[in-house]
């Protein structure tokens, strides 16, 4: 190679990485402007008292360095919304995703008819305002009016009241977050199911495997990327357990309800901790980065390649 096409090379190259610098610088900026430095901000604000006191004379706040995240180990309330947390996710998780599965290959199969029709009403309740959501079903709670329990009435049962029971209170939030969320995962899990080529199929039907065994030894293993996509994009929205609680119980009846997302909006906006409230906000930070970790470690080979 003569020196003048070296010369030209690194000429290229040299375009080209001010070419994608120019690219990204904008996109670099944002993230850095929208995420980076609250993020670190946020940090910083956790190692401190920041309090309503604070907010009139920044020079009232005090580094504590670790004395919130101490804190909150001795705080009965942040163990009740974690375990509440914890609850929410491992029980409503894998729910929606199942039901996400099962929408989705219902919905590819040729022996359903208007696929199209159905696959907007399902996929309706994702881009329809999660208050509007929580309050309507909150009415469909109700223990005296509410549709439910008129059909509990209708089959000679007792009334339940979902709400303000203990023991159905979460269940019943669960219920309702998967009805509302299970149609975005449902459109992934059906431009999976498109990308599983039809040969696989022919083969097995060739060799005498029915619809279970080419479900299970055709199509799951195909989609083992998308199923790893959805089940941490799934956890990590369920993680943020936020607002059905806030809009429908307020975390009760006694605290059966209060999740991380709702204690640290309490603590942070309401009780004005603002320090504490931060120091939540990592402690949520972590355990959802541990739980895309442990998900990660546990796939299946081959889902190396992504959604």
């Amino acid at each position: 190679m003569s020196s003048a096409t070296m010369v030209r090379g690194d000429a290229g190259a040299r375009a080209a990485r001010r070419a994608a610098v120019i690219f990204l610088a904008p996109g670099l900026v944002l993230i850095t402007l929208t995420f980076l430095l609250p993020s670190i901000a946020a940090l910083g604000l956790s190692l401190t008292d920041f309090d309503i006191y604070a907010v009139a004379s920044p020079g009232n706040t005090r580094f504590i360095w670790l004395r919130n995240y101490a804190e909150l180990a001795r705080t009965p309330m942040f163990w009740i919304s974690l375990r509440n947390t914890l609850y929410f996710v491992l029980a409503g998780g894998p729910i929606s995703v199942l039901v996400s599965l099962a929408v989705a290959v219902m919905l590819d199969s040729e022996l359903v008819r208007w696929r199209g029709f159905f696959r907007t009403v399902y996929f309706a309740p994702v881009v329809t305002t999660l208050v509007a959501v929580a309050v309507v079903w909150k009415y469909l709670y109700d223990p005296r009016y509410g549709l439910l329990n008129a059909g509990l009435h209708a089959i000679g049962l007792p009334p339940v009241d979902w709400l303000g029971s203990t023991a159905w209170a979460m269940p019943s939030i669960i219920l309702m977050t998967v009805w509302k969320g299970f149609g975005y995962n449902m459109i992934i899990f059906m431009a999976g199911l498109q990308a599983v080529p039809g040969d696989l199929y022919d083969a097995a039907r060739v060799d005498g495997a029915g619809a279970w065994q080419r479900f299970w030894h055709v199509t799951l293993p195909t989609l083992a990327p998308t199923f790893l996509f959805v089940s941490i994009t799934t956890m990590i929205g369920f993680l943020q357990l936020f607002s059905e609680p806030y809009v429908m119980t307020q975390g009760g009846p006694l605290h059966a309800t209060l999740s991380i997302g709702l204690y640290m909006f309490t603590e942070g906006f309401e009780s004005w901790h603002v320090g504490m409230g931060a120091a939540i906000a990592f402690v949520l930070f972590g355990l959802t980065l541990i739980g895309a970790l442990v998900q990660l470690r546990l796939r299946p080979k081959g889902t190396e390649g992504g959604a």
